[in-house]
């Protein structure tokens, strides 16, 4: 059994900050010696459900977050950037299952940390009309693939997020928010424990492939600069809502590909650094 794991930091276990999740940040070097526990509960949960090939993907901004030797031993390690599929870098039709670790929830919800891929520049994302963060688009490519996502872990409404976009997918809350800043943290032990026990159940029986998902999606992007919208209808394919919405439609997962070269040229029109 093969499995893939997308690991994101703004929903890992007890960070609630800025500075929890940013280099740089006051508390980002504990912040990512939690990300790396939680990814590591997942990999024992893997395991326990047989799983003999897991690939860890580091998701989480410059994706050089986990440390390769806090990971681990049976899992080997995507790390650095660009990355053609991004949040899902690696993971491809022979791959039995995906989880998403430490996920947060889309721009504007209540959830900690919250936001949808660039914090700064993205004000919303709908993905075939369906408000979307990054939790959405990543299920969609990972079943276009071929590949069942059957676990999520973040807090409380990242984990309602993704119920309401798929209500097979188990999840685990390792925190409940109480602002985009503030959260009621699971004691450590705890929430690991949960997530490993979580993961080994949503593996055992193997997972079931999805279902066929439809041949084509629209993707729509609200930017917060007109000037980025205006540079990114010099791609084919690249249509304009209004002064700042653009959409593109197109098969998964070339669609979600092509969204990370948006993104690559909204950075380089902007100065400020994105969480992602």
């Amino acid at each position: 059994m093969r499995i893939h794991i997308s690991v994101d930091m703004e929903g890992v276990t007890g960070l609630v900050d800025a500075d929890d999740v940013q280099p740089g940040g006051r508390d980002y070097e504990r912040g990512r010696s939690m990300m790396a526990e939680d990814v590591n509960a997942a990999v024992r949960g893997a395991l326990a459900a047989g799983a003999d090939d897991i690939l860890v993907n580091d998701a989480h901004g410059p994706m050089r977050n986990l440390l390769p030797e806090a990971l681990h031993p049976a899992a080997r390690l995507v790390r650095g950037k660009p990355k053609r599929m991004g949040m899902l870098e690696g993971l491809t039709g022979e791959y039995d299952a995906a989880l998403c670790v430490g996920y947060h929830s889309r721009a504007g919800a209540p959830g900690v940390l919250s936001h949808g891929f660039m914090g700064h520049e993205i004000e919303d994302m709908w993905l075939d009309g369906r408000p979307v963060g990054e939790i959405g688009p990543a299920h969609a490519t990972a079943a276009a693939l071929g590949v069942p996502v059957v676990a999520l872990t973040g807090d409380d409404v990242a984990c309602a997020e993704m119920t309401a976009w798929d209500a097979s997918v188990v999840t685990v809350p390792v925190k409940y928010a109480h602002d985009r800043f503030a959260a009621e943290l699971r004691p450590e032990a705890e929430a690991w424990k949960a997530v490993e026990e979580a993961v080994a159940a949503a593996l055992s029986p193997a997972p079931r492939r999805p279902e066929a998902v439809a041949a084509e999606a629209t993707l729509t992007v609200r930017w917060q600069s007109a000037s980025v919208a205006a540079t990114l209808l010099g791609i084919p394919g690249v249509t304009a809502d209004d002064s700042r919405t653009v959409h593109a439609t197109g098969g998964l997962p070339s669609l979600y590909r092509q969204f990370g070269v948006w993104m690559r040229v909204a950075s380089s029109l902007t100065s400020q650094a994105p969480y992602c």
